[in-house]
């Protein structure tokens, strides 16, 4: 341990008030392999401050995925991209290095049938975006909406709206599961026309373009809704068999041998 004088007293206060609790926890450590290693003093302070950084860090990006709500264990390596036609893996990696298009406010639709995995793609990409520092949010369609028309009846939409703004992506799973009414399609427009050429949106669904007469009451505003959405916009057609569909035939299979091999 160095040798304690006024400096090494004032030391462990001075950094509590500074709030550099990682320092505080190693610096002494830290100078005591400086000294038999011989470092200079900048090596020293550069050793510190990673430890430092890398410490909040990790917290920054444990309290961005515990705010993120993403599905737990739908990533990247666990996506069968050999099952689903119309997305490879190379394209989900180029959205998430290449982030031109949320610096842009543009948009992600993925449409496809029920059980193709649209949900594991949003996610894959949520998770992907997190970790390289951008804040994300993981809803589904119907509670959002649930929540903006009660902030709407509360005269608090605006602020809700912008409450969001701070989440680039915003994820929103499953719109073509809400119902044709003026209070939930209203809200849905007024977040879609918010984030505009700001803020992306991830947006999966199971009915295409041409089926979204079916969830806006008004046509007026369908249209609108889908101008702004496809503007600046990548669009992903999932094509194939049902995951659920297949795993629960495999299951079945698995079943019959099982008791096959026990009779």
């Amino acid at each position: 341990m160095p040798n304690m004088n006024r400096s090494t007293a004032l030391l462990p206060i001075m950094l509590k008030k500074l709030r550099l609790a990682t320092i505080r926890a190693h610096w002494q450590e830290v100078a005591e392999k400086a000294i038999r290693e011989h470092w200079p003093p900048e090596h020293y302070l550069v050793e510190l401050c990673q430890m430092e950084l890398a410490v909040r860090e990790e917290r920054r990006l444990q309290r961005y995925l515990k705010e993120a709500k993403l599905p737990v264990g739908k990533n990247l390596s666990s996506f069968d991209f050999t099952a689903v036609e119309g997305v490879s893996k190379a394209q989900v990696h180029d959205l998430i290095e290449q982030t031109d298009w949320l610096k842009k406010g543009a948009n992600l639709l993925i449409f496809g049938a029920s059980g193709l995995g649209k949900t594991h793609l949003a996610s894959c990409l949520g998770y992907g975006l997190l970790e390289r520092g951008h804040r994300v949010k993981f809803i589904s369609a119907r509670e959002l909406t649930q929540q903006l028309q009660l902030a709407k009846k509360h005269l608090r939409l605006q602020e809700e709206l912008i409450k969001l703004d701070k989440y680039s992506p915003l994820i929103l799973d499953d719109v073509g599961y809400l119902r044709k009414s003026e209070q939930e399609t209203s809200v849905l427009f007024e977040l879609i026309a918010h984030r505009y050429e700001r803020q992306s949106m991830v947006i999966t669904s199971n009915k295409s373009f041409e089926d979204w007469d079916e969830l806006f009451d008004d046509s007026t505003m369908t249209i609108a809704a889908i101008d702004r959405l496809v503007h600046h916009a990548n669009i992903i057609h999932c094509q194939g068999e049902s995951y659920r569909r297949k795993t629960a035939l495999e299951n079945m299979e698995r079943q019959k041998r099982k008791n096959g091999q026990s009779n």
